[in-house]
């Protein structure tokens, strides 16, 4: 190894110090113009400055290939990062690698990397995580609360972490793995887990039912609505409010906060007309 390669190269402090403007800045300056770009380009700055510590006007010129847009699942993309790392150590080193090589990697992984993590950190692992402090907070024990806050906490910044290094670690090499024929088929095949475990956390914790009886003159229940609708479909009312919910979502695109809202309107429209009843009592 030559003194330039030597000078060239990012010490493990300074990626440390990367990550950790990543991990605790990544939507930094969030907009719906620039996204991520902003908490990107922070994470980057030690590495420029430390690959480029002589020259202000170098630094201005490298951090310029980090003010393209840049979105992507945060927890995954700091694979993206650490990859970027090794690149611009590369390119600092003069091997051929340029900032318009480096903004194709980005943009190239964007996608790929969102829809794996979305799959597997929204689709999977939160929901597993959750499952299991529902299940810990029965009658309002504040064990199940603690335990998803401190193990989320943990996986977050650790996975996160370990993510960063392996993406500086293999470089390039990641890429084709990433985007090729074998990352297709990781995100398939998480995507499928994923929509596996949402159906199961849907069945064991969200159950609809409505409280509608019909009674004759003398005051007896001849229709239970709920009994019937559990002898032809079990579970019907919540796969109809599941349905909506996607419907919302993935079709009008209604955002999560305003489905939410509706749900609560529909849920207090239902007790006020009485086809739901909450149980309480005034």
């Amino acid at each position: 190894m030559d003194a330039k390669t030597k000078k060239n190269r990012i010490g493990h402090k300074t990626l440390s110090k990367s990550f950790n403007l990543w991990f605790w800045g990544a939507l930094t300056c969030f907009s719906q113009e620039h996204m991520q770009t902003f908490g990107y380009l922070c994470s980057m700055l030690p590495i420029i400055e430390k690959l480029y510590p002589d020259d202000v006007s170098d630094q201005q010129d490298k951090i310029h290939a980090y003010t393209a847009f840049f979105n992507t699942n945060q927890m995954l993309g700091s694979v993206i990062v650490g990859i970027t790392a090794s690149l611009e150590e590369a390119r600092a080193n003069d091997t051929g690698i340029d900032g318009e090589t480096i903004n194709d990697m980005r943009a190239g992984l964007m996608g790929p990397i969102a829809g794996i993590g979305d799959s597997l950190i929204d689709g999977t692992l939160i929901p597993i995580l959750l499952g299991i402090a529902l299940g810990m907070s029965q009658n309002g024990s504040p064990i199940g609360a603690i335990f998803y806050i401190v193990v989320w906490d943990l996986l977050a910044y650790f996975g996160q972490r370990f993510l960063y290094f392996r993406g500086y670690k293999l470089g390039d090499k990641a890429v084709g793995f990433l985007v090729g024929k074998q990352g297709k088929a990781v995100r398939r095949a998480i995507g499928v887990v994923g929509s596996m475990v949402v159906g199961g956390v849907l069945a064991t914790w969200v159950n609809v039912t409505t409280s509608v009886k019909l009674r004759n003159a003398n005051g007896h229940v001849f229709l239970n609505l709920q009994k019937q609708l559990d002898t032809i479909y079990p579970g019907l009312l919540t796969i109809i409010v599941t349905l909506l919910c996607w419907w919302l979502m993935a079709k009008k695109h209604v955002s999560a906060i305003w489905t939410m809202i509706i749900l609560i309107g529909v849920a207090l429209v239902g007790v006020v007309i009485g086809f739901f009843n909450p149980g309480l009592k005034y």
